[in-house]
C-alpha cells in the first residue's frame, strides 16, 4: 500500500540497484532501528560506534567520497524541495563526503561526528565539532536543514534543533543494503509528530526530504 505521507519521484536516470552488502540482521542495522525507535543510546553504544568508525577513518574517503555516493545528495538538492540557503547541519559527517557535495550550494554549514578519527581525517572547513548526536550541542530551532548520510537517527534531537519549517535530508547511499539503514516511511514514523516526505532513488541509494505536516 502506498504511504499517503510520501511522494515518490521517478528514479534518477542513472540510478541503479546496489550490490548485496548488509542484510536485515546486520548489527548496525539492528542498532539503527533500536535507537530510532526509542532505545537509549548508552555509553557502551557510544564506545562501540566510536571504535568501529575510528578504525575505518584513515581509508574512509577512498571508499565513500565518490560520484555514486554523492548522487543521492545532489538529487535531493535538485528535486527534494530543500532550502539551499539558510543554516545547515550535517550529523555524522565522517571525513567530509557530505560537506564536499554541499560546499557552495547551501548557506552556512556545520558538521558533527562522534568519531574523533573521522574528524581528524576531514578538511578543516566547514566548521566541525565532535558531538554525540543523541545530545547535540546546539540550541532549539537553530537549523533550516539537517543532513544525515548513513547516520543513526535520534529523532527527538533532530526535531529539537530543526526550525519549525525546516527539512530533514535522510540519505542511504546503498539503499536497503546500507548498514545504517531506515526506509523513508520508518524515518517519518520515528520523527516526533506528523511529517510528510518526498523520496527517490539516485546512484545506488535513495534520499528522503521530510518536513513537519
Amino acid at each position: 500500500m502506498t504511504d499517503p505521507r510520501l511522494v515518490e519521484l521517478p528514479a534518477h536516470p542513472h540510478a541503479r540497484a546496489p550490490e548485496p552488502f548488509a542484510g536485515p540482521d546486520n548489527p548496525m542495522r539492528l542498532l539503527t532501528r533500536a535507537k530510532a525507535f526509542g532505545e537509549p543510546f548508552t555509553a557502551a553504544d557510544s564506545e562501540r560506534v566510536q571504535t568501529v568508525f575510528n578504525s575505518m577513518a584513515a581509508d574512509w574517503s577512498d571508499a565513500h567520497v565518490n560520484p555514486t555516493k554523492a548522487a543521492p545528495v545532489l538529487d535531493a538538492l535538485d528535486r527534494g524541495g530543500v532550502p539551499h540557503s539558510g543554516d545547515w547541519l550535517e550529523v555524522g559527517s565522517g571525513t567530509g563526503a557530505g560537506a564536499q557535495v554541499l560546499r557552495g550550494r547551501v548557506g552556512s554549514l556545520v558538521c558533527t561526528d562522534l568519531a574523533f578519527e573521522m574528524l581528524r581525517h576531514a578538511p578543516t572547513e566547514p566548521p566541525r565539532a565532535r558531538a554525540d548526536a543523541s545530545q547535540l550541542p546546539f540550541t532549539d530551532d537553530q537549523f533550516d536543514a539537517v543532513l544525515l548520510i548513513n547516520m543513526l537517527l535520534f529523532p527527538t534531537e533532530i526535531d529539537r534543533v530543526l526550525r519549525p519549517d525546516g527539512t530533514v535530508v535522510w540519505v542511504n547511499t546503498l539503499g536497503d543494503q546500507t548498514p545504517i539503514h531506515l526506509p523513508p516511511d520508518d524515518v517519518l514514523d520515528a520523527l516526533p509528530g506528523h511529517w510528510t516526505g518526498t523520496t527517490a532513488t539516485a546512484g545506488t541509494g535513495f534520499w528522503l526530504t521530510a518536513r513537519r505536516s
